[in-house]
């Protein structure tokens, strides 16, 4: 049996369970508390773990992966531009 479904639940937890920071700060511009280092990492990281999905072929990295760093990306630019 394909635990392919398990892949699907954990990139839907993880990928929401980011979404309610993302609106908070894209709403508020107020990016004072977060690191400017962390970000940019962890965009990396989000954009790596895509290129990593593409390899493998796996839809629930590829889809959760592109949402994450669009969000992740508009928090980056968000800290960049608002300090």
């Amino acid at each position: 049996m394909s635990l392919e479904w398990m892949g699907y639940v954990a990139a839907t937890c993880t990928t929401l369970s980011f979404v309610p920071q993302a609106v908070k700060t894209i709403r508020s511009r107020d990016t004072s508390g977060i690191s400017l280092w962390m970000y940019v990492v962890f965009t990396f990281g989000i954009a790596c773990w895509f290129g990593y999905g593409i390899f493998l072929e796996s839809w629930p990295m590829i889809v959760s992966n592109a949402i994450t760093f669009l969000l992740s990306s508009t928090i980056l630019g968000l800290k960049l531009k608002h300090g």
